[in-house]
């Protein structure tokens, strides 16, 4: 069969992608930025589009043609600068029903969440439910999967986070640690997914292992599958949760996908469960124990974990140095462009000095808007090179200071690396 994934980028998108190959079916994968992807799954024929923006019938009908499925893995948590939830999982997805029954009237596979509980009434679920509705009334062949919080090889938002906690060191600082949470492996979705192709299920199916853990003993079973000894859990109030909540808000304004958003918590305040009868399958979806045992953790499974909450502080740390080094030379900018003064008028030093500050100043603010980032990073290297190439010709005898403004720029260039070499979500 012919079958179209969107969001075949993602954690849960290029697993499915990946077992409707191996079922042996041509998959035509959707997503922003699939360059990346194309290397990684040569197999399949990738196509860029962005979702937000496809809400007019004639966006979908060459996508459409001769596709026999549409399996629709796309998805946000929240609005941000990256993202639009209302026009992404909503209106395209309206957008996409109304242009399938022009067409061949392919089966539609939407993966969703449970959409009702404290986070209902949310832009995140409340577009979902909005996007499911309209499915089941359209007329359309469909399957709707609910599935839980889904574990994998890899890992991405809730999943990455739940690593991230469990290697924190000495102890297990969580909020909301007594929730109870469902999980089910990626694989089992796709599994889902590969009998909806095949004509063995549809309809609107809850999926979840038959075990519930709490938050803490879901980050315990994490910390040992890192390999890390035993925690305890620091159970924190849930008021010391609003300014991590806040400040993750704010990242995603910036375009920063943070899993720690008050949507996420929202719906952890009340557990990850199933709202009906479960899975409808054949077979029963892992546990988190077996999901976890048949993917065994490697080094860089730990690596990952450590450097997964150390980002944003590496990304903000970078911007605050880079944006007093501009401010403050401001300041005194006289003093300041004394420095240029044997070499150059009063003028031309005072001028200099001012572009500096100010290239300074926009690489900082630069680098927190996640669309610039990469380029303030690549900037903020070229700038430092350029500096201490300037500094090195003009007054050398800055190196001989251990404290000096040349030396202090040396660990600046290792952590500009440091958060390029973590940039990538995907």
């Amino acid at each position: 069969m012919n079958i179209l994934i969107l969001g075949a980028t993602g954690f849960i998108g290029s697993v499915i992608a990946a077992r409707l190959v191996a079922d042996g079916h041509a998959v035509t994968g959707l997503g922003r930025n699939p360059v990346r992807a194309r290397l990684k799954q040569p197999a399949i024929d990738w196509r860029q589009a962005d979702l937000s923006r496809m809400t007019e019938a004639d966006d979908w009908d060459d996508l459409l043609k001769d596709q026999h499925v549409v399996v629709n893995c796309a998805g946000a948590l929240q609005d941000g600068l990256s993202d639009d939830l209302s026009a992404t999982q909503a209106e395209a997805m309206m957008t996409l029903y109304s242009a399938a029954k022009r067409s061949s009237r392919p089966l539609i596979v939407q993966i969703s969440a449970r959409t009702a509980g404290a986070a209902g009434d949310l832009p995140f679920l409340a577009t979902k439910r909005r996007a499911d509705e309209a499915l089941a009334a359209s007329g359309l062949p469909y399957l709707i999967l609910r599935p839980a919080l889904v574990l994998g090889r890899n890992a991405h938002g809730g999943s990455a986070l739940l690593r991230a906690l469990a290697a924190f060191p000495l102890v297990l600082p969580l909020v909301h640690a007594e929730s109870p949470v469902e999980t089910l492996s990626v694989d089992d979705v796709a599994e889902a997914v590969s009998r909806a192709v095949s004509g063995g299920i549809s309809g609107d199916i809850d999926l979840a292992a038959d075990e519930v853990l709490t938050l803490a003993d879901l980050v315990r079973l994490h910390r040992q599958w890192l390999g890390l000894p035993p925690a305890r859990v620091f159970a924190l109030p849930r008021w010391l949760a609003s300014p991590v909540r806040w400040l993750a808000d704010l990242s995603g304004l910036l375009g920063w996908r943070s899993p720690l958003r008050s949507t996420a918590m929202t719906v952890m305040s009340e557990g990850v469960l199933s709202s009906k009868a479960k899975n409808g399958l054949a077979t029963t979806p892992a546990t988190a124990t077996a999901t976890l045992s048949a993917n065994p953790s490697g080094v860089q499974d730990l690596w990952f974990a450590r450097l997964y909450l150390l980002k944003p502080l590496v990304i903000s740390g970078l911007s605050v140095f880079w944006l007093l080094s501009g401010l403050i030379p401001l300041l005194t900018l006289e003093k300041t462009s004394a420095h240029f003064l044997p070499f150059m008028p009063q003028a031309t030093a005072t001028a200099l000095t001012l572009a500096t500050c100010l290239i300074d100043i926009a690489l900082g603010a630069a680098v927190l808007l996640r669309p610039l980032a990469k380029s303030a990073l690549l900037g903020m290297l070229a700038v430092s090179f350029a500096y201490l190439a300037g500094a090195s010709l003009l007054e050398p005898a800055l190196w001989l200071d251990p404290l000096g403004p040349l030396v202090k720029v040396l660990p600046s260039i290792l952590l500009t690396l440091t958060a390029l070499a973590t940039l990538d979500e995907r």
